[in-house]
C-alpha cells in the first residue's frame, strides 16, 4: 500500500528540500510524533458500552458499491453521485471527475462560469506536467526583468537632468557600473540556484544561513518588491498607451484595474497555460527593441557615432555626489525581476536547477545588452526626458519616423510592460507558499486551486496591488521611488547568506563562489543604502515601515501556529502507566471524581460525556433532538429557556405530560434573551467540572432558498458562535428538513 502523509503538525518548520505538491497542505508526522502515536494505541481502547470499532457492526458499507441496477440518490445524486467514485485499493476510493457543483441553481450556473473561464480543474498528479520548458520560462519570469528597460534608464536620466543637460553624459559611466552589478548579482543568484533547486530564493537563503528575522525581512522585501512590480509595470504600461493615444488619459485607473483582473485570471488558469499566454508579448517587445538597437545604431555609425546635441534643459538642482546616487539607484530598478528564477526552480522541467541556471544566464545576458543599448543610443540620439512622451517613445520615433514601425514598438512596449506584472504573479504565490510551510505566512497559502495554481497567493497579489495602484491613481514618477529598497534589501540579504552558506560548506572553488556572492551583497548593499536615503522623502519611507511590520506579522503569525502545535501534540500516557478503568455514563456533573480536562482527554475511556439539549418548545424538531441524544446512551439534560414564571410552569406541565423522560432544567429569563443565558450556564456546567464534554445538540431548521432564512431566528448559528471560545464544549446540529 502507498505510504501517504498526515495532517499533523501545524506550524511544524518544513526543511527548504520539501517539493512543492499539493501534499504541502498535510506534512506528514515525524519520528517523535509517530512514536507517540503508537504509545497511544497502545492505551486505546472502547469502554463496556460503547461500540467497538469492527468494520462488520457499521450500518451500511463504506465502499459504496452497490448495483448498478440500483438508482442513484435522488437529491444529492448531483453532487456526489456513487458512480464517481472508484475502487483504488482496500480501504480506499479514488473520485473520478471533480463533485463540486453547488446545490442552488444559481451556484451551479457560476460554477459553469468559473470552468469556462478557468478551465476544467486538474487532478493532482498533473502537477508534473505543469511545468514550464525553457523557451516558455524564459519569456513568463524574463518579463518584469526585460521590461524595466522601458522605464530604468528613464529613470536614471530623469535624475540626471535636474542638473541640466550637460549632465546627461554622466549616464555612461553610471550605466557601466549597473551592468557589473547587473552581472555580479546574475552570477550570485546563478549558484544561489544550484544550491537551493527547491525554489523560494531569497527568503530560505537568508532563513537558513542568517536566521529568522532576516529571512523574514528578505521576504517582506520581496513581498514589497512583487506588489510594486505589479503596479509600477501596469501603471508604466498604461502611460505608454496613453502616450500613444492622449485621448486615454483619463481612463488610467479603470484601464489599469482591468489590467490586474485580467493578469489574475490567466494565471488562476495555471503555470502551462498562463505561459503560453503570456509568451509571445516578451518575444514581441524583444524582437521590437532589437530592431530599434540595429537600426539605431545604423543610423549612428553612418554619422560616426556623434552624439547629437540634446535640446537645452535648465539646471534645477546642483550636480554633486547625492544627485549621482540618486541616478544610480533609480536605474537600478532595471534589475528587479532578476531573482524570479531562483523563486521558481520546482516550476521548470527537470532537471530544474539546469534549465533555470540556464534561462536566469540568457535572461541577464539579454538584460545587459539591453540597457546598455539603449541608453547609449539615447545618449547619441540627444534625447532628455519630458513630461508628455517617454524616452523609448521618443527613440522609437526617431529611429522609424516613418512607416508602421514606430506603432509596432509601442504596441510591444505597451504590451509587455501591461503583462510585464506576471512575473510577480509567479514569484508572489511561491514565495507565500514557502512562508506558509515554515509556519510565517496563513496556511491557507499552501492550497493548489483547482488549475495547480496557489489561487489564494494570486487573488491576494491583485487585491493589494490594485489597492496600491488606485492610492496613486497609476502614476509611475509616484510608484517609482518605493521601487528599489524592497528588492534590493533581499538581494543584499540573499547574497549574504550565500556568503554563509559557503563558508559553512567549504567544499572545492568555495572560495571564489563566496566573492562572487560578497560582491553582489556588497553592490546590493550600496544601492539599498542609497535608495533609502536619496529617496526616503519621495516615497521610500513606506517601505522602510512596511518591512518591518510585515515581519512583525509574520512572527505573531508564527508564534500563533507554535501555539497551535503545541496544542495539538500528542501527549501518551508515561511507559508503563495505564490509564484508570473505563468510565461509563455520570447521571451528572459532581457526580464523579474528576478527571482529566475535557481538551486533554484523548482515549476513548477518559471521555466523560453530558448531552445537553436545549428545548424552546416542543415539536417534531425538539423531540428528534432528545431521541438523538437518548441514542447516543450518554447521560442527557434538557434545558429550557422562558421568559417568565408562568411559560416555565407551563412548559414544565407539557413536559410531565410527555413522560419527563429526560432531566429538565428551566431558566427564567426575565429581559427575554436566551442566547446569553444559556451559554453562561453552559459555562458554568463547564467550570464545575472541566472534565466533562458537554455536547450541545441544536436542532435546525433546513429551508430551500435563501429568502426563506430571513423568517428564522438562527438561533443556532448565535449559539456556536457564542460557544465557539469556550473548551470543552462541543456544538451538534441537527437538520430538520421542511416537508413538501
Amino acid at each position: 500500500m502507498r505510504r501517504r502523509g498526515n495532517g499533523g503538525g501545524a506550524g511544524r518548520e518544513v526543511g527548504p528540500g520539501t517539493a512543492v505538491t499539493p501534499s504541502a497542505e498535510f506534512p506528514p508526522l515525524d519520528q517523535e510524533e509517530l512514536g507517540a502515536l503508537r504509545r497511544l494505541g497502545e492505551h486505546w481502547r472502547v469502554p463496556p458500552d460503547g461500540a467497538a470499532p469492527d468494520p462488520a457492526r457499521l450500518p451500511l458499507d463504506p465502499t459504496i458499491e452497490r448495483s448498478r441496477a440500483e438508482p442513484l440518490p435522488g437529491h444529492f445524486g448531483r453532487l456526489a453521485p456513487i458512480a464517481m467514485f472508484t475502487a483504488a485499493e482496500p480501504g480506499e476510493l479514488v473520485a473520478t471527475e471533480p463533485a463540486n457543483i453547488p446545490g442552488t441553481r444559481a451556484g451551479r450556473a457560476l460554477s459553469r462560469c468559473r470552468r469556462a473561464l478557468f478551465g476544467p480543474p486538474l487532478t493532482s498528479a498533473a502537477v508534473l506536467y505543469e511545468r514550464m520548458r525553457k523557451l516558455v520560462a524564459l519569456p513568463v519570469l524574463s518579463s518584469d526583468l526585460l521590461s524595466s528597460v522601458a522605464y530604468g534608464p528613464e529613470a536614471m536620466l530623469a535624475v540626471l537632468v535636474l542638473a541640466g543637460s550637460g549632465a546627461l553624459g554622466l549616464s555612461l559611466p553610471l550605466v557601466a557600473v549597473l551592468a557589473v552589478l547587473m552581472v555580479a548579482v546574475g552570477l550570485s543568484y546563478r549558484q544561489t540556484v544550484v544550491a537551493y533547486p527547491h525554489g523560494a530564493g531569497s527568503y530560505v537563503v537568508a532563513l537558513d544561513n542568517l536566521g529568522v528575522r532576516p529571512g523574514l525581512a528578505a521576504a517582506a522585501g520581496l513581498m514589497v518588491d512583487y506588489v510594486l512590480t505589479v503596479a509600477v509595470s501596469v501603471a508604466a504600461g498604461v502611460h505608454a498607451v496613453t502616450s500613444a493615444l492622449p485621448g486615454l488619459a483619463r481612463y488610467t485607473v479603470p484601464f489599469g484595474l482591468l489590467t490586474i483582473l485580467v493578469l489574475l485570471a490567466g494565471n488562476l488558469r495555471g503555470v502551462r497555460a498562463a505561459g503560453n499566454l503570456f509568451v509571445w508579448p516578451t518575444y514581441a517587445f524583444l524582437l521590437a527593441l532589437l530592431a530599434v538597437l540595429l537600426v539605431g545604431y545604423v543610423r549612428a555609425g553612418a554619422r560616426g557615432f556623434a552624439p547629437l546635441p540634446p535640446p537645452p534643459v535648465p539646471a534645477t538642482e546642483g550636480l554633486g555626489l547625492l544627485l549621482v546616487l540618486r541616478a544610480f539607484a533609480s536605474g537600478a530598478v532595471s534589475m528587479t525581476g532578476i531573482e524570479a528564477v531562483s523563486n521558481a526552480v520546482p516550476a521548470f522541467r527537470p532537471p530544474e536547477w539546469r534549465n533555470a541556471r540556464t534561462t536566469l544566464s540568457w535572461m541577464v545576458g539579454m538584460l545587459v545588452v539591453l540597457f546598455i543599448g539603449l541608453t547609449v543610443l539615447i545618449h547619441l540620439s540627444g534625447l532628455v526626458p519630458t513630461p508628455e512622451r517617454t524616452l523609448l517613445s521618443q527613440l522609437a520615433r526617431a529611429t522609424f519616423p516613418t512607416g508602421p514601425w514606430f506603432a509596432l514598438v509601442q504596441a510591444a512596449t505597451a504590451l509587455i510592460l501591461l503583462l510585464a506584472a506576471n512575473t510577480a504573479f509567479n514569484g508572489f504565490p511561491r514565495l507565500l507558499f514557502f512562508m506558509a510551510r515554515a509556519g510565517h505566512a496563513p496556511r491557507r497559502f499552501l492550497h493548489m486551486g483547482d488549475r495547480l495554481a496557489f489561487s489564494n497567493g494570486l487573488v491576494a497579489l491583485a487585491v493589494t496591488a490594485g489597492v496600491v495602484f488606485l492610492v496613486f491613481r497609476g502614476r509611475t514618477e509616484a510608484l517609482i521611488p518605493l521601487y528599489a529598497v524592497g528588492v534590493f534589501l533581499a538581494f543584499t540579504l540573499s547574497q549574504s547568506g550565500m556568503v554563509v552558506h559557503w563558508h559553512r560548506r567549504r567544499d572545492r572553488g568555495w572560495r571564489r563562489r563566496a566573492a562572487i556572492n560578497a560582491l553582489g551583497a556588497f553592490l546590493s548593499g550600496l544601492v539599498l543604502v542609497t535608495a533609502a536615503i536619496t529617496k526616503f522623502t519621495e516615497g521610500a519611507w513606506a517601505v522602510v515601515v512596511a518591512v518591518p511590520l510585515l515581519v512583525l506579522l509574520a512572527l505573531a503569525i508564527h508564534r500563533h501556529y507554535r501555539r497551535l502545535q503545541r496544542s495539538l501534540a500528542l501527549h501518551p500516557p508515561p511507559d508503563g502507566r495505564r490509564p484508570g478503568p473505563a468510565l461509563t455514563a455520570v447521571p451528572l456533573p459532581g457526580a464523579a471524581e474528576p478527571g482529566a480536562p475535557a481538551e486533554a482527554q484523548e482515549l476513548p475511556q477518559q471521555v466523560r460525556h453530558l448531552v445537553v439539549v436545549p428545548v424552546a418548545r416542543l415539536n417534531r424538531a425538539s423531540l428528534r433532538a432528545l431521541a438523538y441524544a437518548a441514542s447516543l446512551r450518554q447521560p442527557t439534560l434538557a434545558v429550557h429557556i422562558a421568559p417568565e414564571d408562568p411559560e416555565a410552569d407551563r412548559f414544565r406541565e407539557q413536559w410531565e405530560a410527555w413522560g419527563d423522560h429526560v432531566r429538565l432544567e428551566t431558566i427564567v429569563s426575565p429581559y427575554r434573551t436566551s442566547i446569553g443565558p444559556l451559554a453562561h450556564y453552559l459555562e458554568a456546567l463547564h467550570a464545575s467540572r472541566p472534565d466533562v464534554l458537554l455536547t450541545v445538540v441544536v436542532p435546525e431548521v433546513v429551508v430551500r432558498g435563501p429568502w426563506q432564512r430571513l423568517l428564522h431566528s438562527r438561533a443556532e448559528h448565535r449559539l456556536r458562535r457564542a460557544l465557539r471560545a469556550l473548551p470543552g464544549v462541543v456544538v451538534t446540529s441537527l437538520p430538520v428538513h421542511l416537508s413538501d
